[in-house]
């Protein structure tokens, strides 16, 4: 392959990539001749063959647990400069639990502390290759979610963060870019795919009337870290089917 979307010879590391988004953006990427690395809570790759629809054909797999604010350090030094950090960690609790503060911590450590604290391990990697880094948060970032105000903020902080960094990075030669999907299968989702009058509802609301993809996202992951995207950065771009146009 060759072209803008030609990724040969770059190191792609996508935490979170075991499962849902992320594994669809890493498989985007190994697909465009990336060597890409992905990440999970689980000890083994083949843990999540049986648990999980995932695909690792091609990946390299470590365990990272994004709570120990100390793990994304070590996997910088374990693995090296990376030319793109794709960061599509992710947590929501159900049935009011986020209004507590155990749910509350647990869902902002995941879904936004442990984002800045790859982002500053990966840093001087980063730097070094004039690398890309891309934060996937949520269209939960500009609205209300009546039951999970712990995963809407958290993810509003995301996109916040990636405007700081974006402008704070450029004179390190980083791009700090975002995505926000709107409703894609996976595991976080499946209160509402799970339930088919749930999941009618919520097409009904999407102008393209169709659930977003993990290929979706990987196209719009591949362009934010591609040359096309050169002058682009401190941008979360929306990938919701039109969701949030009204």
């Amino acid at each position: 392959m060759t072209g803008p979307l030609d990724f040969t010879g770059k190191c792609v590391l996508v935490i979170g990539g075991s499962s849902g988004i992320g594994n669809g953006i890493a498989q985007g990427f190994r697909q465009c001749g990336a060597q890409v690395t992905v990440t999970g809570t689980r000890p083994d790759a083949g843990d999540y063959l049986e648990a999980e629809d995932s695909d690792f054909s091609g990946l390299a797999y470590h365990q990272l647990n994004v709570t120990d604010r100390d793990a994304a350090a070590a996997l910088a030094e374990r693995i090296g400069a990376v030319d793109v950090l794709v960061q599509s960690q992710g947590a929501v609790r159900y049935k009011r639990a986020e209004f507590a503060r155990e749910g509350w911590d647990a869902v902002v450590d995941v879904n936004l502390n442990s984002v800045m604290d790859a982002a500053r391990a990966f840093h001087p990697g980063l730097a070094e290759r004039g690398g890309s880094m891309i934060v996937v948060s949520s269209v939960a970032a500009f609205k209300s979610t009546l039951g999970t105000p712990a995963y809407a903020a958290s993810k509003a902080g995301a996109a916040s963060l990636v405007k700081s960094l974006g402008e704070a990075w450029a004179r390190d030669n980083i791009r700090v870019n975002g995505i926000a999907p709107g409703l894609v299968p996976t595991k976080l989702t499946e209160v509402t795919t799970g339930h088919p009058e749930r999941l009618a509802g919520a097409l009904a609301a999407i102008p393209l009337r169709r659930m977003g993809t993990p290929e979706d996202m990987a196209g719009a992951a591949l362009f934010l870290a591609s040359p096309l995207a050169s002058y682009v950065t401190g941008q979360t771009l929306v990938v919701d089917g039109g969701l949030t146009l009204s």
